[in-house]
């Protein structure tokens, strides 16, 4: 599996991949990582996959991620005796706590944590920001609202609250029944979904520990607002546009993306854009040109990853959607301007030894011919500083740990190769040439930065580097 892309693609699995042949194909087409989606399936059909993208690792003998994405709290309001209401706008609707079956002057609403913190004049959404009410007035166990936006509301649509913290944890019953089975199968990541402030990273990390990497999706306004210690907290961030673009204007998304990519890349914390990205592709072997654009402006904006959703897991077309993702991030990297345009956003390094090699490591890839910058890394850390600076060359990241490879698969532009354990820096320089070669990453003559550390071994100790030609 020869690198040929930095930014890296997370699609999805779903029942239009029906054999372990066809991850195989997708991975081969530029998948890095895969996403199971816990809002969908069963145990079993999640465990079929996952074993199918263990067996392909085998076969490639290449790391792949495996993401878990949970389901998270899903707020609906209740049944209607007919099954469904048409709502005037003006008109006046009850959101209470009787478990009735309603009409078009009231409904149930079984949450009585949004009850508890809606206030007059805060807004309500209903079916994906189709409907939109305005709370005129309060009870104790009800809301009294207008509707501002009307149409048609049938048993069980969605309800977001763009303008409240809800007292809620972001993880039901279900998803801590889903996360233990994750867990257990081994996944790489959990992408955790409702996260409205810092505190719900903590509690999923108490549950998950050292035995997953954390990812917050961001699609709260909550979470907008306490962005910067919640990526601090987490080990990667999804921009999450679906839900996210119910909950904001619109209009707000591309700032809101563009803002989350520039506080991720300063923290050296991946970040994976997500939701809609060639979604015709669905049901068409062509993407729209407006599809082509919003991914090349993901790439072009510095994200990690791009996330493909239903048009793997759904969509009639999973093998060229992904084709057609890898053929776009290579054209936007291989543009005259993509560098430049990556060095205007570069962060400000910590004064410490390893972001002090990072950036020596960039200055020389930009002044010499660097066909690849190698890293020995146990935990990945150093590698994910170097990411961090967007140089030029692609990153080996040797490792002794699969684990450290698999989570590695999200991270901009580095390629890892699971190593044995090395004992110190000599043999990092002459497996990382060997390897190289290998890898198909350098040939005779091509030069290639190698960095380590000593005490060997230690996280965090990075402090060597070399600049070594391939005889």
């Amino acid at each position: 599996m020869i690198p040929n892309k930095k930014v890296k693609i997370l699609a999805t699995l779903g029942p239009a991949i029906k054999t372990q042949d066809d991850i195989r194909q997708l991975v081969e087409a530029g998948v890095n990582l895969f996403r199971l989606n816990f809002s969908h399936g069963e145990h079993a059909d999640h465990a079929q996959r996952y074993d199918w993208v263990r067996a392909v690792e085998q076969q490639l003998n290449t790391p792949i991620g495996i993401l878990m994405d949970l389901q998270g709290p899903k707020l609906r309001v209740g049944r209607f005796a007919e099954g469904k209401v048409m709502l005037e706008r003006g008109q006046t609707l009850r959101l209470d706590l009787d478990s009735t079956p309603g009409d078009a002057q009231r409904v149930n609403l079984p949450h009585p944590e949004i009850i508890e913190a809606l206030q007059p004049g805060m807004s309500l959404l209903l079916d994906d920001g189709r409907l939109r009410l305005q709370v005129t007035s309060k009870q104790s166990d009800a809301v009294i609202t207008e509707v501002i936006a009307g149409g048609e509301l049938s048993d069980r649509k969605g309800v977001n609250v763009p303008e409240a913290v809800l007292q809620l944890s972001p993880l039901t019953d279900k998803d801590r029944r889903d996360l233990a089975f994750g867990l257990e199968l081994g996944v790489d990541w959990v992408a955790l979904s409702f996260v409205q402030r810092p505190q719900d990273i903590i509690e999923a990390r108490e549950l998950i520990g050292d035995k997953a990497f954390l990812m917050a999706k961001i699609e709260k306004p909550s979470a907008v607002i306490h962005l910067e210690e919640i990526a601090r907290l987490c080990d990667a961030i999804m921009v999450a546009r679906g839900d996210l673009g119910v909950e904001v204007p619109a209009e707000n998304v591309p700032r809101i993306q563009k803002d989350i990519i520039r506080t991720c890349r300063q923290l050296g914390k991946p970040v994976v854009v997500a939701t809609q990205m060639l979604e015709s592709m669905r049901f068409s072997p062509a993407p729209t040109r407006a599809e082509v654009t919003d991914v090349a402006n993901a790439v072009a904006e510095g994200s990690d990853a791009v996330m493909l959703s239903a048009e793997t897991a759904s969509g009639d077309y999973p093998l060229e959607a992904v084709q057609m993702m890898s053929k776009i991030i290579r054209q936007v990297e291989s543009g005259p301007d993509f560098q430049a345009q990556l060095d205007v956003g570069r962060p400000q390094a910590d004064a410490t030894a390893s972001d002090a090699i990072s950036c020596a490591i960039r200055r020389i890839s930009s002044i010499l011919p660097v066909a690849a910058l190698v890293n020995y890394t146990e935990s990945g850390a150093s590698s994910l500083r170097t990411s961090r600076e967007r140089p030029t060359a692609a990153i080996l990241s040797l490792t002794p740990n699969l684990n450290t490879a698999r989570r590695l698969t999200v991270a901009w532009g580095i390629y890892s190769v699971v190593n044995e354990r090395l004992h110190k820096v000599e043999e990092v320089t002459s497996t990382a040439l060997e390897i190289a070669q290998a890898q198909g990453m350098a040939q005779r003559g091509d030069t290639l930065v190698i960095t380590a550390g000593e005490p060997f071994g230690q996280p965090g100790s990075t402090n060597s580097l070399r600049i070594e030609t391939l005889h």
